[in-house]
């Protein structure tokens, strides 16, 4: 009588168990699969392998290539950047769900004659990004990609728009870089003036950057953008059209450093209206490339 109660305790027991690994493997999802992104947004395409606090920002990874390592500033001459800055904002925006150009309609419209809208005002969490998706859905009538990009570099006549102007976006940037470890804080005297500088004083990130920049068209060269991963490929054309891609590939042999640049070429060669139209495809994305090589 004994046994037979003990092999009823243990088959419950069993029973017990089964049910409550079932109901953990209905709960987990199928190997292989990550977790859904949150609806209205693209999956954030980042260093999967860096931590959250390593993970930068398109604007930051430009910046990054175009500051000087041991000056912590950019060249005196790049007049490109600042443009190039306010692209990527609109492109990391678009990346994240919260920007995209209006419907064509029954009359198709080039790229640059579309309007850019907001498609979800939900904070993004970084300061700089937050307020030019205000400034987008704040504005009647859209404005084209185009314009943005001037209004909130400051490049516009009307006086009316100039507080569009998105100011000391560099030093903003690189604050944000110092609190995430990679840029450290430093005065620099230029014989009549203090200059505020930010120093490279983590390598192996930039490395990392540089590295995925150079693979990106050498060793993992897949000669289609609608290949290449979004994020990368905004990367190139964004920091090309900010004079600093050079930067990037200066560390290459010659026969490397020739065929980067001539893949470099082919994209830039690309024809935005037509790419834009592909499945898939990030349209304000590529208004941004039209924008820059138009």
């Amino acid at each position: 009588m004994t046994s037979l109660s003990q092999r009823s305790s243990g088959l419950v027991q069993r029973r017990t168990e089964a049910s409550r690994s079932a109901a953990a493997d209905k709960e987990r999802p199928p190997s292989g699969e990550e977790a859904e992104p949150r609806r209205g947004e693209e999956p954030e395409d980042g260093e999967q392998g860096d931590s959250k606090e390593t993970r930068l920002t398109l604007m930051e990874e430009v910046l990054l290539l175009g500051l000087k390592d041991r000056e912590g500033y950019t060249s005196f001459w790049n007049d490109c950047i600042s443009s190039g800055l306010r692209g990527c904002m609109l492109i990391e925006l678009a990346l994240r769900g919260r920007l995209q150009l209006d419907a064509c309609g029954m009359r198709r419209k080039s790229l640059l004659a579309r309007k850019v809208i907001c498609k979800s005002d939900a904070p993004t969490g970084d300061v700089l990004l937050d307020e030019a998706l205000k400034h987008v859905k704040e504005t009647q009538p859209p404005e084209t990609v185009q314009s943005w990009i001037e209004l909130l570099s400051g490049e516009t006549w009307n006086p009316l728009k100039l507080h569009y102007q998105l100011r000391n976006v560099r030093e903003r940037l690189a604050k944000n870089l110092v609190e995430k470890g990679v840029l450290t804080t430093e005065k620099q005297n230029f014989l009549l003036f203090d200059m505020t500088t930010h120093p490279l004083t983590n390598s192996n990130i930039k490395q990392r950057l540089i590295k995925k920049v150079q693979e990106a068209v050498l060793e993992r060269w897949v000669n289609d953008p609608q290949r290449m991963d979004k994020r990368l490929l905004a990367l190139i054309f964004l920091a090309h059209s900010s004079d600093v891609l050079e930067n990037a590939f200066a560390p290459l042999l010659d026969e490397q450093y020739d065929l980067a640049m001539k893949r470099v070429r082919q994209l830039l060669d690309l024809e935005p209206e037509g790419e834009s139209m592909k499945p898939n495809a990030n349209q304000l994305l590529w208004a941004v490339v039209a924008a820059f090589t138009k």
